[in-house]
């Protein structure tokens, strides 16, 4: 063997065995974070404001509630009537988009946000499509449905080229439609028990199941990724908290929802 070939070898080795040791040391997020209705804790909840906060955190997905206007515009609100959230009250249901331009959705907020206003889906992919052009690590919408038809929600994502990535929430029917509407959406329905696992997987063909904390062990967390199916998980309220971000991590979970993105990360990632 000349010296030549020898010297290649000890350099490719080197490079292979160094390589693996870079791999280990480092430390790779295998949960991701969703912001849960785009919660930074430092602006209102489903507010353009409170969406620019979290994208500069760093996150896989925001959580958003989509509504439906009287004439028909797609708009960010989790509950259906105004009152909690807004200036406004009553259904927003009833509402033209002109009309509920002129609310303030910063409620609670203080002088800040008082002209922060109820943002509509497509301000709100703009938003987020022009984050992913500048940005390495992109961020897509974790939709929740909530009165909106099937057709109009993946027009306007596909215009702004997050439909193919973003996730989709709502009852069966509702992903159904979803589903012959857009066949690779990524579905995600509710999972309350082991026993609905079969029917959802043949009707719906999820790419994730959202089951509820208190139901995951790790023998759940295993059947459901035998079948090549994720598990996202809400850590909201008294679950949103440390102890449960590590036994999340322990569990394979693959995505967390959570208010507290930043404790989140901190916790798991550094």
């Amino acid at each position: 063997m000349s010296k030549i070939f020898r010297c290649i070898l000890v350099l490719i080795f080197s490079v292979v065995v160094l390589g693996k040791i870079s791999a280990q040391n480092s430390i790779e997020p295998n949960i991701k974070i969703s912001a849960h209705r785009g919660n930074s804790l430092a602006a209102p909840e489903n507010t353009l404001a409170t969406f620019r906060k979290v994208l500069a955190l760093g996150v896989e997905f925001i959580e958003i509630d989509v509504r439906t206007s009287s004439d028909n515009a797609l708009i960010i609100l989790h509950d259906g009537n105004l009152d909690r959230t807004t200036s406004g009250q009553g259904p927003i249901k009833n509402l033209t988009l002109k009309e509920i331009k002129k609310l303030s959705a910063g409620k609670g907020y203080g002088e800040e946000f008082s002209k922060e206003q109820i943002p509509t889906l497509e301000e709100t992919a703009k938003l987020i499509h022009k984050w992913n052009k500048k940005h390495a690590q992109k961020t897509f919408i974790y939709v929740d449905c909530k009165q909106v038809a099937a057709q109009p929600l993946i027009d306007l994502l596909k215009k702004y080229k997050l439909a193919e990535e973003s996730v989709f929430y709502g009852n069966d029917a509702f992903l159904m439609e979803l589903k012959q509407v857009y066949p690779q959406a990524k579905l995600l329905p509710a999972l309350k028990n082991k026993e609905e696992i079969a029917a959802k997987v043949q009707n719906l063909q999820p790419y994730a199941f959202d089951v509820s904390w208190p139901a995951l062990n790790k023998a759940l967390v295993d059947e459901i990724h035998s079948k090549g199916i994720r598990i996202f998980s809400d850590l909201l309220g008294p679950f949103d908290q440390t102890t449960n971000y590590t036994k999340a991590k322990e569990l394979k979970i693959d995505l967390i929802q959570t208010d507290h993105v930043q404790s989140v990360k901190e916790t798991l990632f550094q």
